[in-house]
């Protein structure tokens, strides 16, 4: 087991023994290699740099109470990172060779899967990159992909707490039939003014409105948006917004709860009729959100101080699943050890 300080670590990079990488060119897929180089030597014409042909993917490894490191929903990463290879026209790696590389990842890099008692888990971070040496704009033949990993620290470190959140209508994310439904990394580089800006004002994310007449939820933050009313999770559906493996999976487990899911059209004007909201992705699994401040408009939204009631019964199921505590009903993990 690595000498790190499971409880003093944050979201960042820590080197660990191995990344894997796989090379298309020739109209086919290399071997999988495994090495300790933490750098990429590229071309300086490589097309990735020039014109944003690149997507990633990030997901989890958890040591459960019984000691087991468990991948939680490779397949669904390795499916999605096949739909974003396809509409940035790049080589689609197969299902196989992802699982297998996110695997053998884990298997190599085990002493830095943090031990249960931690609350901190060993992250992946797949990625695709097209490789080829042109200054042409066109679809790259040509691709890497690899997958590093590194241990991060547990999401809230002093307990689950509400965020708080803003509505600015100044930047948007993605524009419709655009790249917002897939994991490009331009995605992410247009968030960072508006996100920059919330953090100076006090507020932990930006709650990003559509394109179009900025009068229905799309994103919160990197994350998507989620609210329970009635006895209903309700939660935004658009051509932009990027399909949440995390939302995917409390989706049903609300229905296991015996909530109603609803996936359509949320106008901002509905925020207020929720008793509870969040936002929910990899790193947090659920940001329960305590409150919303429009800014155009100054409307507050108060949700309370305090997680929700069906928030927090969701985070810990999937909390239980994940970490083993729970039995995995619907084959979402990959027990690697």
């Amino acid at each position: 087991m690595s000498t790190l300080d499971w409880n003093n670590i944050g979201f960042g990079y820590i080197k660990t023994n191995v990344n894997a990488r796989a090379y298309f060119a020739d109209g086919k897929w290399s071997e999988l290699e495994f090495t300790d180089d933490e750098y990429i030597k590229m071309h300086i014409s490589t097309t990735c740099l020039h014109y944003g042909l690149q997507c990633f993917e990030g997901l989890k490894a958890f040591r459960g109470e019984d000691g087991r490191v468990r991948l939680f929903r490779v397949d669904e990463n390795a499916k999605r990172m096949q739909a974003s290879a396809r509409k940035l026209c790049l080589p689609v790696p197969s299902v196989e060779m992802f699982v297998k590389a996110c695997r053998e990842v884990v298997e190599r890099n085990m002493e830095f899967v943090p031990p249960y008692e931690s609350g901190a888990s060993l992250y992946l971070r797949p990625l695709l990159l097209g490789s080829q040496i042109d200054l042409g704009v066109k679809a790259s033949p040509e691709a890497l992909f690899l997958v590093f990993c590194s241990p991060v620290g547990p999401y809230f470190k002093g307990g689950m707490a509400p965020i708080k959140v803003i509505i600015d209508r100044v930047q948007d994310r993605a524009a419709p039939r655009g790249t917002g439904d897939i994991k490009a990394g331009g995605n992410y580089a247009s968030s960072i003014l508006s996100g920059e800006k919330a953090h100076t004002l006090g507020y932990s994310n930006v709650m990003y409105l559509d394109a179009v007449e900025h009068k229905y939820i799309e994103e919160c933050g990197a994350a998507n948006f989620f609210g329970i009313k009635d006895g209903t999770y309700v939660t935004p559906k658009s051509p932009s917004i990027l399909p949440s493996v995390t939302n995917k999976s409390l989706r049903q487990l609300a229905q296991d709860m015996g909530l109603k899911v609803e996936e359509r059209p949320v106008a901002v004007d509905e925020l207020s009729s929720f008793s509870e909201a969040g936002a929910c992705g990899t790193a947090a699994v659920i940001s329960p959100i305590g409150s919303i401040l429009d800014i155009d408009t100054n409307e507050f939204i108060s949700y309370g101080d305090e997680v929700g009631p069906v928030s927090l019964e969701l985070y810990n199921r999937l909390r239980d699943i994940q970490y083993g505590r729970a039995e995995d009903v619907h084959g979402w993990t990959t027990i690697i050890e």
